[in-house]
């Protein structure tokens, strides 16, 4: 999905687009327009909602959380895919990875110490002029979390490339089996990619979307609520996207 198809049809801008299309066709048809308009902006609001925003995430996390002791299944490496970037921190000297990837981050670590298995990180430069995230996470697994790397894959800028690529690069060292960690609403789409791509997965998926608890301030709109939305919009048209690509 390219960057521009992206925000014209994840919300919020898609809404926006949807309640001022109502307003023009309330210019001939009132009631049409306004009935597009507010649906427009209900559902806008809807998803700033905690508990709505949180239910489009669970609806997507399918595969169960691995034991966090252990045992482990079997696998010959673990997959972690890259996920956002802070182009420009100062208190690091320039990009570092985003708090999506650190969340990723932080499981792979504690993954790879458990298994003793080989790391792979994945991901290109998600805009110009900054490292690709693959790197940035070897980076921050090598300095802050102790945690060697063995393969960066620095070419792919969606999923489907991360497992092309990946599947690619691990072929060569016979790697067939594989942990793929990525958050848990984003598994069901990454899983197939990989699947299709031809490796074996075995799901650990961290970053976990779990029910508010049931008090005033989990019906109260927030922007965190939002950005959970969008990404669950995200997941379920790009699904959508790969099935017809």
């Amino acid at each position: 999905m390219t960057a521009l198809l992206k925000v014209l049809v994840l919300p919020p801008l898609s809404l926006f687009l949807l309640a001022a299309l109502g307003l023009l066709v309330a210019r001939r048809r009132r009631k049409l327009g306004l009935f597009i308009t507010g649906g427009a902006a209900c559902l806008l609001v809807l998803l700033t909602i905690p508990f709505v925003s949180a239910g489009l995430l669970i609806s997507l996390q399918t595969a169960p959380a691995l034991p966090p002791e252990g045992p482990y299944p079997n696998a010959q490496a673990i997959v972690v895919l890259g996920a956002d970037v802070n182009p420009r921190a100062p208190e690091y000297g320039g990009a570092t990875v985003g708090s999506l990837s650190m969340e990723r981050l932080r499981y792979a670590a504690r993954l790879a110490r458990a298994t003793g298995l080989p790391l792979l990180t994945t991901g290109g430069s998600l805009m110009e002029g900054t490292p690709a995230v693959a790197e940035l996470m070897a980076r921050v697994l090598e300095d802050e979390l102790a945690t060697p790397v063995r393969w960066t894959e620095i070419g792919s800028r969606t999923t489907r490339q991360n497992a092309d690529f990946t599947a690619g690069m691990l072929a060569g060292e016979g790697v067939r089996r594989v942990f793929l960690v990525t958050h848990a609403w984003h598994m069901p789409r990454a899983r197939a990619a990989f699947e299709s791509a031809g490796l074996e997965v075995v799901p650990a998926p961290t970053g976990f979307r779990i029910w508010p608890d049931l008090v005033p301030r989990s019906f109260l709109p927030s922007a965190r609520s939002m950005r959970q939305s969008y990404f669950a919009f995200h997941e379920w048209i790009g699904r959508l996207w790969y099935a017809l690509s």
